[in-house]
């Protein structure tokens, strides 16, 4: 009888230097010798910074001297470096840029256009090691002087630059999530001032915001009293004008409540007034949001998180989300490297004895990666059935909410983590279903009611994503689906029976030929 092995964590183990990883130069500093060693700090501003050279020691080289943020200014000041360290006999040298807002990004720009390695500061590290040298006395010369000294102590640190599609994606998918935030703030706002100026007309609708026909009777009819007045026969007419879909049992609940309606607020004109205008400045923005997630969805399709489609309970926009905040995932050693980054791991304070290691989350971390993967861990504790029955469990343990949602999401940085990197289709040994990557992407762009010409881009974009052992397994739903359409089982335009033939010959399955959409196969 074979016996069971319980499998113990591995401790992690202990560093080989003091520096951060990412912050160590110092075998450089040997090779050359600190006096042939510069260090460049720049303090930031909006319109102007302040830089010094110092040699790796701290014996100032350069005293502190501004630079405005424009091209000549950087030339001069990159001319100034470059002589200083002739004249000095340095070897090597880097520029250390503390990080300010978006004011860092000149100048890390120029420098680093200019040939020199640039290392960022936290503006944490820079308050550290200035507050033991000069409590109470902030400046722009103290600064440098702080930045020198983290810069040596290994917290000038090398950041990997993304392309410029990470970026792009990046910068998408938060303004989307910006614009969610607005627009949640809208609907509020507008249900605020809708009910003084029609009280309860919104419960005589199921979906308030995707019924046309509530809106068009408030644009309409500027009172209650007035859609009484009107009775369901003129209402229906008005719909029918405007070419506004309704139903009678819709129209006569309105009467119904108009009927009742409790008198409105003072200054009702205003308030249906202050409605549609905010209701209008909302669909313009579910407009731009729709937009946008046509567009992220052409960014993911490219990269291999594309993959992660496959797990139920996530979709094109939390992967885009998760996708834009991560980054190249080569950038992460492992699946510890992406929790600790998004902070989601207990902080500790151990002293002596006294060692308590389960503490509350870290505080300090990126916020929107953590955002972006406790999002997904809410999406998988409501939608996926192995990942809500965890849940489920450890609620019955007495595991709190916050708990719960932290350990779906580690182990599903830990799934990530063997998906992404390894462009492997999803395996679980718990999971009893699985998503198809191409029919989950087929229909978002149905429903986003996507361009031909981007859906097949986006579609055969997918397909090079995909292992070439799952091409079969992906082609089946596609492939039903063709034929559906092939039967006339569904109504409509049918632009996918001309996308899914090139879509399944790019698959590698055979059989079905292309009826001919315009488009060029590129298999």
């Amino acid at each position: 009888m074979s016996t069971r092995t319980s499998r113990k964590r591995a401790r992690p183990r202990p560093p080989d230097v003091v520096q951060k990883p990412q912050g160590t130069f110092h075998p450089r500093v040997q090779k050359v010798g600190p006096e042939h060693f510069g260090i460049v700090t720049v303090a930031c501003a909006k319109a102007r910074s302040k830089w010094m050279l110092a040699d790796f020691y701290g014996n100032v080289l350069v005293p502190p001297t501004a630079v405005e943020h424009n091209r000549p200014a950087f030339a001069e000041a990159i001319a100034t470096i470059r002589d200083a360290a002739r004249r000095h006999d340095l070897q090597d040298l880097l520029v250390a840029v503390e990080r300010t807002g978006r004011h860092h990004h000149a100048p890390k720009r120029a420098f680093a256009a200019a040939g020199l390695e640039v290392r960022v500061v936290h503006p944490f590290a820079t308050a550290q090691f200035r507050q033991p040298a000069d409590p109470g006395n902030k400046t722009d010369d103290k600064d440098l002087l702080a930045l020198h000294r983290a810069t040596v102590s290994g917290f000038a640190l090398l950041e990997p630059e993304p392309g410029a599609s990470w970026k792009t994606l990046q910068l998408l998918e938060r303004h989307r999530r910006d614009l969610v935030f607005k627009s949640s703030a809208l609907s509020c706002q507008v249900r605020e001032h809708l009910d003084a100026a029609f009280p309860g007309l919104a419960a005589c609708f199921a979906d308030l915001w995707d019924r046309d026909c509530a809106w068009h009777l408030v644009r309409h009819f500027a009172s209650p009293r007035d859609l009484r007045d009107a009775g369901p026969t003129a209402l229906a007419r008005a719909l029918d004008a405007a070419g506004v879909g309704y139903q009678m049992r819709t129209i006569h609940k309105v009467i119904e409540w108009a009927g009742r309606a409790a008198d409105p607020d003072a200054a009702a004109a205003q308030h249906r007034r202050i409605a549609l205008a905010l209701y209008d400045d909302r669909a313009q923005k579910a407009r731009e949001i729709q937009a946008l997630e046509g567009e992220l969805a052409g960014l993911l399709a490219p990269t291999p998180y594309l993959l992660l489609l496959a797990i139920p309970g996530i979709n094109v926009v939390s992967a885009a989300d998760f996708a834009g905040e991560m980054g190249p995932i080569a950038n992460y050693a492992n699946h510890r490297a992406i929790t600790g980054r998004a902070g989601l791991c207990p902080s500790r304070y151990q002293s002596d004895r006294v060692d308590k290691s389960n503490g509350p989350l870290r505080r300090r971390c990126n916020r929107r990666l953590r955002a972006a993967i406790l999002q997904i861990a809410d999406n998988l504790v409501t939608r996926n059935h192995y990942f809500g029955a965890l849940a489920h469990d450890w609620s019955n343990q007495g595991k709190g909410p916050k708990d719960v949602r932290v350990r779906v999401a580690s182990r599903f940085c830990r799934i990530a983590f063997q998906v992404v990197p390894g462009r492997q289709a999803f395996r679980h040994p718990a999971a009893q279903e699985r998503h198809y990557v191409l029919q989950k992407l087929m229909e978002f762009h149905r429903e986003h009611e996507t361009d031909t010409p981007s859906f097949l881009r986006d579609l055969q974009a997918a397909v090079e994503q995909l292992p070439r052992g799952e091409h079969r397994a992906e082609a089946q739903p596609l492939h039903q689906e063709l034929e559906t359409i092939q039967a006339g089982g569904r109504r409509g335009p049918q632009v996918l029976g001309d996308i899914l033939p090139i879509v399944l010959a790019r698959l590698g399955i055979g059989g079905v030929e292309s009826t001919g959409s315009g488009e060029k196969d590129l298999t």
